[in-house]
């Protein structure tokens, strides 16, 4: 992994082999990043774990794992209530035949490179919080 910061913004390039959730979390450890919106992503990557949440707040998981072009990503980074990073990410990939898959992606690992951009909300405190009756961290701001 590779990134650069320019006033508010962080571009980072992740490489073959590493996994986009665990590698923003280190990010945010490493530059002490505690609120961001991850605004855009492109690449290929694979082994993608991705899929939705139904009417009764469980996750539905599919799994895409042959490598696919990254067409979106978007999301947010906050901090759990015990302080580590939490990502947040939705996705939007597509297969060699052209057939999109998209939602809220669980893991993927970078095939080729993975291209990402941050924005550090500075200003900002966010915290991911279990809500009752589903399986998401819901936000608290403060």
């Amino acid at each position: 992994m590779e990134w650069t910061v320019s006033g508010e913004d962080i571009f980072v390039r992740l490489d073959p082999g590493e996994e986009i959730h665990a590698s923003l979390g280190a990010l945010a450890d490493e530059i002490g990043l505690n609120a961001a919106a991850i605004t855009s992503g492109i690449g290929r990557t694979r082994e993608n774990v991705y899929g939705f949440m139904n009417n009764d707040g469980i996750y539905i998981k599919r799994q895409l794992t042959n490598p696919s072009e990254l067409v979106s990503l978007s999301g947010n980074i906050a901090r759990t209530e015990d302080g580590n990073p939490f990502t947040h990410i939705h996705c939007c990939w597509s297969d060699d035949d052209n057939n999109v898959h998209a939602g809220h992606m669980f893991s993927s690992t970078v095939a080729v490179v993975a291209e990402i951009h941050l924005r550090t909300l500075t200003h900002a405190i966010m915290t991911r919080c279990p809500l009752p009756d589903v399986q998401l961290l819901g936000l608290r701001f403060s």
